[in-house]
């Protein structure tokens, strides 16, 4: 690594780590930790939110996708927007109004503490080995372009991100993750810049034999919306759902939009997210392009190909640039990942009742167990990296039809709710097994869990008498 590389790179991380030494002096209590005393500008919010969803894993495997196919990926950005677009309509109006510090004290308020302490559970569990193993994956990018090993490539992401995270709670994260998302992107836009340097080509020559490859086709007519994520109609409404999802249920977004001022504020950051990402994808769907252009399609290890451009023919210091919006993308990540689980755990589970010092600890306890769980897997694990990445799949649909069984009139049996959930996890297994499309599990995933949940409800009406019903939800 040249120099000027490793001074870009040093510049960085210390950077971040002052920056949440100097926040920390604002946090006065728990609030003010995990939600910002709801004083985080709107804009702010919505660039933490893009920053949040961009794991490392996005940032070299969207060029890659480009790299070896066309920009049909784009299709589930659309539905993205129209899925963050229901949750500012659906869910933040009902966050707002009951004031929450944590979203799944909705599911508290309606359906009493046991189920909230359930949904904040299966968050926690989801959220922890999502994370951890998408850190691994993380620290294994870092290692290519870097040259470091891999425990040093985790431990580096780790203790930078652990101190500017714990010392400057939610305020750090958020603005920290605003500039490291204007970081990555200006890599990916001076890449393209670049790239077009190196093929000295008139654009319009570019465009065409990009588009008579088909490399920059966009919709996908395949008929085959079950099995083919990527058909127009699966990746739309696969999209919308599982933005529905993870920007409406999984607090670690959520939490974000809560530290706005007010609702109409937290809707701007919601909606104006979407629009972000979309952006963001054709960023660095048009790098892979420009790459696959440059290489004449060479064959390179799959989602490795930008790495792979980065470290042989980046030239010192726009290399070094790009290293740190590597590392700006999995610090993101991994700093969001830990103040949620540490607000969750405080506000689901401890009742919201701990100081500051304790909500600090708690968020080192955090950090220090993805860190743990990143260092024991090793890249020979590929089963289990998949299961990590894809664990969501099994949690979101039924953590959201919690939510929209909140907004029934209904009164819930617990042991009805819990058999819905159970059920709606199971049925991703059964999914995965006849090979349908994952763009598909959450949609099938919500409504077993609505429609299990009410036949249980009324099965257990029906077989227990009135009178013994005293003390449920009935």
């Amino acid at each position: 690594m040249q120099p000027i590389d490793l001074a870009i790179i040093t510049l960085f991380l210390v950077g971040n780590t002052l920056f949440g030494l100097w926040h920390g002096k604002s946090n006065k209590t728990s609030k003010d930790y995990f939600i910002g005393a709801h004083k985080l500008p709107w804009v702010v919010a919505m660039l933490s939110i893009v920053a949040s969803e961009t794991s490392v894993l996005t940032f070299v495997s969207v060029p890659g996708l480009a790299y070896r196919g066309d920009w049909s990926f784009l299709q589930l950005a659309m539905g993205y927007i129209i899925g963050r677009i229901l949750v500012s309509a659906l869910l933040l109006p009902m966050y707002f109004k009951h004031g929450v510090s944590s979203i799944y004290e909705i599911i508290g308020i309606r359906f009493g503490a046991r189920m909230q302490k359930l949904a904040a559970l299966l968050f926690l569990v989801t959220r922890t080995l999502g994370d951890a193993i998408r850190f691994l994956a993380a620290g294994v990018v870092v290692q290519v372009v870097t040259g470091w090993s891999l425990p040093l490539s985790i431990m580096i992401i780790g203790l930078v991100t652990l101190v500017y995270t714990l010392s400057g709670g939610i305020k750090a994260v958020v603005w920290l993750e605003s500039f490291q998302f204007g970081l990555y992107l200006a890599g990916g836009i001076l890449s393209i810049l670049f790239l077009l340097h190196l093929l000295n080509m008139p654009l319009p020559e570019i465009a065409a034999s990009l588009t008579s490859a088909g490399k920059l086709k966009i919709i996908s007519s395949d008929p085959h919306i079950l099995t083919n994520p990527l058909s127009f109609i699966s990746a739309f409404i696969g999209g919308i759902l599982l933005s529905l999802s993870s920007h409406g249920v999984d607090y670690m977004m959520v939490q974000r939009v809560l530290g706005c001022k007010d609702l109409s504020s937290a809707r701007k950051a919601m909606i104006g997210s979407g629009f972000f990402v979309f952006f963001q994808f054709s960023v660095f769907l048009l790098v892979g392009s420009l790459i696959s252009l440059f290489m004449h399609g060479a064959v390179v290890e799959k989602d490795r190909e930008f790495a792979f451009f980065i470290v042989h023919h980046l030239p010192a210091g726009l290399k070094g640039l790009l290293i740190a919006g590597v590392l700006s993308a999995a610090m993101s990540t991994h700093s969001s990942a830990i103040n949620a689980l540490a607000s969750s755990t405080v506000n689901d589970m401890l009742g919201g009742k701990a100081s500051l010092t304790s909500s600090r600890i708690i968020s080192l306890l955090w950090a220090i167990l993805l860190i743990i769980i990143a260092l024991l897997f090793d890249t020979g694990n590929k089963a289990i990296v998949m299961v990590g990445l894809e664990i969501a799949s099994f949690t979101y649909g039924g953590l959201l039809g919690l939510f929209l069984l909140s907004k029934s009139t209904r009164d819930f049996h617990p042991a009805s709710l819990g058999t819905g959930l159970v059920a709606s996890m199971g049925i991703v297994f059964i999914l995965k097994f006849f090979g349908l499309a994952w763009t598909w599990y959450i949609v099938v995933s919500v409504l077993v869990n609505i429609i299990v949940t009410i036949i249980s409800d009324i099965l257990l009406k029906a077989l227990i008498p009135r009178e013994k019903r005293s003390g449920t939800n009935f």
